[in-house]
């Protein structure tokens, strides 16, 4: 049984993966200021919740965008799991192929994404992930990362928008009964929720028109649930797609080990 580890922004996403089958999904908050052992007892809090015993974790890999956390993470599964973590990064094998400027500056979780993209879905393929910001990957036919796009996240245009004003008011992340609101609340949630689902339809138009052909869309992500019932264009919401990539990246280096 392998333990995988998205360590996000806002939310740290973990799972447990046997044979391609996840076990469980879960998200703990992101906070650069825990401790390892900190750690070391929210995942063994989690791995307890769902009555899994450490010693039958054979193997653990973590992707990150905090790079701060990276250390502190690694050594808390260390001493939880006796083993030691592989670490997506520069010489990790991924078998993805990425047309970048700069490809040290892809985000392991977009590359993560993307080879469960590829391995679940083919290409070409759109690939959504939505969190502190909603960032759309691009896989083009001959299953090359070719690029995408960085938007602001739902909660942090939500945030922004209620911190910059003085007479809006704090809501909950759901959409309005009709897409013309007819009160301040309603009207909000039609701008916050609607808004990204149609922003999302028109990238998917536009990236479309530029590979000259259709492709399929995926979208993970905390916050694509609360989105992606609303968008007009078929898109798939997989909520373990990260978890499923770090599997496969595990596999295909422990093979090459």
């Amino acid at each position: 049984m392998i333990l995988a580890v998205d360590i996000g922004n806002t939310n740290i996403v973990i799972g447990c993966i046997e044979q391609e089958k996840i076990h469980f999904v879960e998200r703990v908050s992101t906070n650069i200021s825990n401790t390892e052992l900190e750690y070391v007892v929210s995942f063994k809090t989690l791995l307890d919740l769902y009555g899994i015993e450490v010693k039958s974790i054979t193997g653990c890999i973590i992707a990150s965008v905090v790079p701060p956390l990276n250390n502190v993470v690694k050594t808390a599964m260390e001493k939880l799991l006796r083993i030691s973590p592989l670490l997506v990064g520069p010489g990790v094998k991924t078998g993805l192929n990425i047309l970048m400027d700069n490809p040290g500056q892809v985000g392991s979780d977009l590359i993560v994404n993307a080879v469960a993209g590829l391995q679940y879905y083919g290409a070409p393929i759109i690939l959504i992930d939505m969190g502190t910001a909603t960032t759309i990957s691009v896989v083009d036919e001959k299953k090359n990362y070719i690029g995408g796009m960085i938007l602001p996240g739902v909660k942090v245009s939500l945030d922004s928008l209620v911190n910059r004003t003085s007479q809006l008011p704090k809501i909950s992340l759901e959409a309005p009964k009709k897409v013309i609101g007819r009160n301040t609340i309603d009207c909000m949630k039609s701008g916050i929720v609607m808004g990204q689902a149609a922003c999302i339809d028109g990238m998917i138009e536009r990236i479309w028109e530029e590979l000259g052909q259709q492709a399929a869309v995926v979208a993970t992500g905390g916050l694509a649930g609360s989105i992606v019932p609303y968008c007009k264009k078929k898109v798939i919401h997989d909520d373990e797609l990260t978890l499923k990539g770090l599997y496969i990246i595990y596999c295909k280096n422990m093979e090459q080990g």
